[in-house]
């Protein structure tokens, strides 16, 4: 059964069937998080997480939240988007109040993102800046898609 609800006449569902690899690829592929990513990386990603679409009333896809998670102590949030034409109607906040409810995602000890300009949004969700700053580690690889440009797609 999907955790889902409407908002307005927008539905908020995290049935995998109802993703759309193409629309998602689309919007990702100019974001500055992950400019270029391949699609069939994207698939892989959609795939292997846990995927909360948006889609209009006519049925298209216009957003996401993605969530990579072991389900019992961490999450981390990505790939969250609302097409623009689709902005202002509340619907990323209606998306996150949806998240916080799935079933899956309770009594997780960490639930991490990471933000470039929508901290007032998350902070509304309780999260906060991570502290103290200097425990926090990572190995990011900005040009990654650029190198594998051409290259086989990951298995």
């Amino acid at each position: 059964m999907p955790h889902q609800t409407k908002h307005y006449d927008y539905l908020l569902s995290d049935d995998p069937a109802l993703l759309e690899v193409d629309a998602v690829h689309a919007y990702l592929a100019r974001s500055y998080w992950c400019e270029n990513i391949p699609r069939e990386v994207v698939a892989l990603s959609l795939k292997n997480s846990l995927c909360l679409g948006i889609y209009a009333p006519e049925g298209e896809q216009v957003g996401l939240l993605r969530v990579i998670s072991d389900y019992a102590t961490f999450a981390y949030l990505c790939d969250v988007y609302v097409l623009e034409p689709h902005r202002k109607l509340g619907l990323a906040t209606a998306a996150l109040q949806l998240l916080q409810t799935h079933p899956k995602l309770q009594g997780l000890r960490r639930f991490q993102l990471i933000t470039q300009d929508a901290h007032t949004l998350y902070e509304k969700f309780g999260f906060s800046l991570i502290e103290p700053a200097g425990r926090h580690m990572e190995k990011c690889d900005r040009d990654v898609y650029r190198r594998q440009a051409g290259r086989d797609a990951p298995r």
